[in-house]
């Protein structure tokens, strides 16, 4: 596959994508903190693992990312390179988030997905 670009400036570029910590996550962190709320981050004993636990109230929280997760603004497009390969992609993290969500609930907790 040819890149527009050289390797060196597509590593820095993928360095930049963050897994934790994106700024949508820090603001729902913050607002839950100032309200008195204490929380888990990135809580692995549950599946799925969730973004953010409130344990103490079974609540689970998932801040997924429009591209990742395929949500429908102009942000969750599919690339134009390898095109079946990412629709598979899609299809398996939506497929992944429902059977995560299913099982939340099953133990009892309330999911929100922002």
């Amino acid at each position: 596959m040819n890149d527009r670009i050289s390797k060196e400036h597509r590593s820095w570029n993928m360095s930049r994508i963050k897994k934790t910590e994106t700024s949508v996550e820090i603001k729902v962190r913050k607002y839950l903190w100032h309200q008195r709320y204490r929380y888990c981050k990135n809580y692995s004993k549950l599946p799925g693992r969730p973004d953010i636990v409130l344990t103490k109230y079974r609540i689970a929280i998932f801040i997924n990312g429009c591209f990742w997760h395929h949500h429908n603004c102009r942000y969750g497009y599919i690339p134009k390179s390898n095109r079946n390969f990412w629709i598979d992609k899609f299809k398996k993290n939506k497929e992944n988030d429902l059977k995560n969500i299913i099982e939340l609930q099953q133990n009892d907790y309330y999911v929100i997905t922002i």
